[in-house]
């Protein structure tokens, strides 16, 4: 029996803003989704860099500032109740907007009150601010980590409204490279000076952030060459616009450990799959727990290894994906001779990542249509 085709839906999802990012590109995604299977997707943002792509897809957008952490966001109540007036599903992506979106729905009569999903995309410090992500009829949590993390400190949740979603990749925009791969080396040389070598290049992709672990990479890259290997690293991403004490710390600590010449800070590359195919080994050494750790899944699908530290959503997909590349949290020792091993003897990756932009596009979707009936 052919089963019945699902009724067309208008989705709204609420952030603060449509500029760059993990949240950013979800709400893209979806809305990319909900417009190829004929539904109207609309999104609820200050605006930003986004909202071009976003409409050339066929989405609208509505320009409220309803991520503002200020009382004077409440006055966008109205308004965004008169933009979700009429919608199937409100799908808020983070604290203040779903906050506003809760204030607004309240206002609508309850038989023709659009339907709740929330999205936890991050593992924010508890409290009764963020314990509006879990106000959801749905609550999607971006990782297993995530759903553990919900039930740990909001124990009042009703385990049943989770929903575990995890990120998924476009597969074709991280094709499965050859190793060594001389094309993608020989770009990756172009690009820095310090990057020439026959050598292992060790890749660090991430924001100039302390957070995402830069000092334990530049440790890692020193025991490396002390023991003869002429190891090369490179961070795409390090060298941003306001963060330029950081970077000049970073060179100075570089200098220091005698790595100078080995290593290149640099701004975010568009050819970042590119990046991976020129590695030989990549780095995912967040300090702090992150809620999913989209570079391991890109990495493994290009092919090449990744280290990293166990803990968050990096660990679990390394436990799930590549068990070699795991290393207790803050470890250098051991990060160390996993580094050695894993670029002696590389470990056979999975043929392909399960983790596709489709599965998380068609099960968001599934959780719309589980609401609206």
């Amino acid at each position: 029996m052919t089963p019945a085709p699902h009724r067309p839906l208008t989705v709204v999802q609420l952030l603060p803003a449509l500029e760059s990012g993990g949240v950013e590109r979800s709400t893209l995604e979806i809305a990319q989704a909900l417009v190829d299977a004929g539904h109207r997707a609309i999104v609820v943002s200050r605006g930003g860099r986004l909202v071009p792509r976003l409409e050339a897809m066929g989405a609208r957008h509505v320009t409220l500032d309803i991520g503002a952490k200020s009382p004077f966001v409440l006055r966008h109540v109205p308004a965004l109740r008169r933009a979700i007036d009429g919608a199937d599903i409100v799908h808020a992506r983070s604290r203040m907007p779903a906050w506003v979106g809760v204030m607004a729905l309240r206002g609508i009569e309850a038989l023709r009150r659009p339907r709740l999903v929330t999205t936890v995309h991050g593992l924010n410090s508890p409290s009764r601010y963020s314990a509006v992500m879990t106000r959801g009829e749905r609550v999607i949590c971006v990782s297993r980590t995530v759903r553990d993390y919900v039930l740990e400190h909001y124990p009042s949740t009703d385990p049943a409204k989770l929903r575990v979603s995890p990120r998924g990749i476009d597969a074709t925009a991280f094709p499965r490279a050859p190793h060594p791969d001389s094309d993608a080396r020989a770009w990756a040389a172009s690009q820095h000076p310090a990057l020439h070598g026959d050598g292992p290049l060790l890749l660090l992709p991430g924001r100039g952030t302390r957070l995402k672990g830069h000092g334990d990479g530049l440790a890692l890259l020193a025991k490396l060459r002390a023991d003869g290997t002429d190891a090369r690293l490179w961070l795409p991403g390090a060298r941003e616009a306001g963060r330029e004490a950081y970077i000049a710390e970073l060179e100075r600590d570089a200098a220091q450990l005698g790595i100078a010449d080995a290593i290149a800070f640099t701004p975010p590359t568009d050819a970042i799959a590119r990046a991976y195919a020129a590695s030989d080994l990549v780095l995912q050494l967040s300090r702090k727990p992150e809620s999913f750790g989209r570079t391991v899944i890109e990495a493994l699908s290009v092919g090449r290894p990744v280290l990293g530290w166990a803990h968050g959503g990096v660990g679990e997909l390394l436990e799930d994906f590549e068990p070699q590349g795991a290393v207790a949290p803050f470890d250098l020792d051991r990060l160390y001779a996993t580094a050695r091993d894993l670029l002696a003897r590389p470990p056979v990756l999975p043929a392909s990542i399960p983790l596709t932009l489709k599965a998380m596009q068609e099960a968001t979707l599934g959780v719309y249509h589980e609401l609206a009936g």
